[in-house]
């Protein structure tokens, strides 16, 4: 059992290191003006949910399987504090764009 959960936690970390890699070249994008802000946040914000549902998989499969001291030093508080940061990045990005458009309106 133990093989299957770090096997599985090894393909998600992939995916997960595979959507930062995206994001990354996304922002680039944005930074070099290959893409507007508006469609910049659209392509990173459909990638929110399924990178969070990654970090729940893996952490919920850490609990279950009575995996503590890796659940709490991997998992916990690293992935609390992303999430947290995470969220006020997606939250701002927003309301850039809608002062964007607002003054650009205007």
């Amino acid at each position: 059992m133990e093989a299957v959960v770090f096997v599985f936690s090894l393909l998600d970390c992939c995916a997960l290191i595979f959507l930062s890699v995206y994001f990354i070249i996304t922002l680039s994008d944005l930074e070099c003006d290959y893409i507007n802000a508006r469609s910049c946040c659209s392509k990173l914000n459909k990638w929110i949910i399924p990178e969070l549902i990654g970090h729940t998989v893996v952490t919920l499969l850490m609990l279950v399987s009575l995996h503590w001291f890796i659940f709490l030093l991997t998992c916990l508080l690293p992935l609390g504090i992303y999430i947290g940061s995470l969220w006020c990045q997606v939250v701002t990005w927003e309301c850039l764009i809608q002062q964007k458009s607002t003054i650009e309106g205007s």
